[in-house]
Protein backbone atom coordinates (compact mmCIF):
# COMPACT_ATOMS: atom_id res chain seq x y z
CA UNK A 1 0.00 0.00 0.00
CA UNK A 2 1.17 3.51 -0.84
CA UNK A 3 0.20 6.89 0.64
CA UNK A 4 -2.10 7.39 -2.35
CA UNK A 5 -4.21 4.40 -1.23
CA UNK A 6 -6.02 6.53 1.32
CA UNK A 7 -9.21 4.45 1.41
CA UNK A 8 -7.33 1.18 1.85
CA UNK A 9 -5.25 2.70 4.65
CA UNK A 10 -8.41 4.02 6.31
CA UNK A 11 -10.10 0.62 6.15
CA UNK A 12 -7.09 -1.11 7.70
CA UNK A 13 -6.87 1.51 10.45
CA UNK A 14 -10.59 1.12 11.13
CA UNK A 15 -10.13 -2.64 11.45
CA UNK A 16 -7.00 -2.33 13.59
CA UNK A 17 -8.33 0.40 15.89
CA UNK A 18 -12.12 -0.09 16.07
CA UNK A 19 -12.36 1.75 19.39
CA UNK A 20 -10.65 4.91 18.10
CA UNK A 21 -12.65 7.90 16.91
CA UNK A 22 -10.64 9.22 13.94
CA UNK A 23 -11.99 12.74 14.44
CA UNK A 24 -9.72 13.06 17.48
CA UNK A 25 -6.57 11.39 16.16
CA UNK A 26 -3.53 13.63 15.88
CA UNK A 27 -1.84 13.58 12.48
CA UNK A 28 1.42 12.49 14.13
CA UNK A 29 -0.33 9.36 15.44
CA UNK A 30 -2.19 8.81 12.17
CA UNK A 31 1.08 9.01 10.25
CA UNK A 32 2.80 6.53 12.56
CA UNK A 33 -0.11 4.07 12.58
CA UNK A 34 -0.40 4.11 8.79
CA UNK A 35 3.34 3.64 8.30
CA UNK A 36 3.29 0.71 10.75
CA UNK A 37 0.58 -1.22 8.89
CA UNK A 38 1.94 -4.56 7.69
CA UNK A 39 0.72 -3.96 4.13
CA UNK A 40 2.17 -0.45 3.95
CA UNK A 41 5.07 -0.24 1.52
CA UNK A 42 5.97 3.39 0.89
CA UNK A 43 8.44 5.96 2.11
CA UNK A 44 7.10 7.35 5.41
CA UNK A 45 8.56 10.73 4.50
CA UNK A 46 6.35 11.05 1.40
CA UNK A 47 3.19 11.87 3.33
CA UNK A 48 1.83 15.33 3.90
CA UNK A 49 -1.07 17.01 5.65
CA UNK A 50 -3.34 16.65 2.61
CA UNK A 51 -2.79 12.89 2.46
CA UNK A 52 -3.29 12.45 6.20
CA UNK A 53 -6.47 14.50 6.04
CA UNK A 54 -7.77 12.31 3.20
CA UNK A 55 -7.03 9.17 5.25
CA UNK A 56 -8.76 10.68 8.26
CA UNK A 57 -11.86 11.62 6.24
CA UNK A 58 -12.04 8.15 4.67
CA UNK A 59 -11.74 6.60 8.13
CA UNK A 60 -14.56 8.81 9.41
CA UNK A 61 -16.69 7.67 6.45
CA UNK A 62 -15.99 4.05 7.40
CA UNK A 63 -17.44 4.49 10.90
CA UNK A 64 -20.56 6.29 9.65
Amino acid sequence: MKWTDTLDIAIELYEKFPEVDPRYVRFTDLHRWAAELSSFDDDPEKSNEKILEAIQMAWIDEID
